[in-house]
């Protein structure tokens, strides 16, 4: 009998102690909640585009200054366009001009260095090339115009 009692109470143990390990893992279920937050942000972007018109169909993929003769002013109304989401300032530069004394002899400017530009908005820019009275030995002259904007 005392053989069956200790092994009655070893039994006895393990289901104490199992029941003990469930209602603590019950409690602890019913002790948990949670709130579910939505969230929404808008993720600023920056986007210039390059346009012939003022409604913007038509897209600038180059600019054809023509043949220009010493002393000419040449002059290409563009439209830029901020596509992006955030208020931007545009600035203008020239690079790889070939050949590269080209530069000495022609100048690119514009009329809008620094002017800020809302999102979905378009600018109105004159493009101006002048050419020098003084260029030689340059008949064919090729450069990019880089377009930046900063927001």
């Amino acid at each position: 009998m005392v053989t069956d009692l200790r092994l009655l109470s070893k039994s006895g143990l393990i289901i104490a102690v199992l029941l003990a390990l469930l209602s603590g893992f019950t409690v602890s279920g019913l002790l948990t909640t949670s709130k579910t937050l939505t969230s929404s942000g808008s993720v600023k972007t920056i986007n210039v585009e390059v346009y012939w018109d003022n409604l913007c169909t038509h897209v600038v993929n180059s600019v054809d200054w023509g043949t220009p003769e010493p002393g000419e002013v040449v002059d290409q109304t563009v439209y830029i366009k901020n596509s992006g989401s955030a208020p931007l300032n545009v600035s203008i530069k020239t690079s790889n001009w070939t050949p590269v004394e080209a530069a000495n002899y022609i100048t690119f400017t514009w009329d809008n260095e620094g002017v800020s530009i809302d999102s979905d908005q378009v600018l109105q820019a004159s493009l101006t090339l002048t050419v020098s009275d003084a260029i030689t030995g340059i008949s064919d002259f090729l450069f990019n115009i880089v377009i930046e904007g900063t927001g």
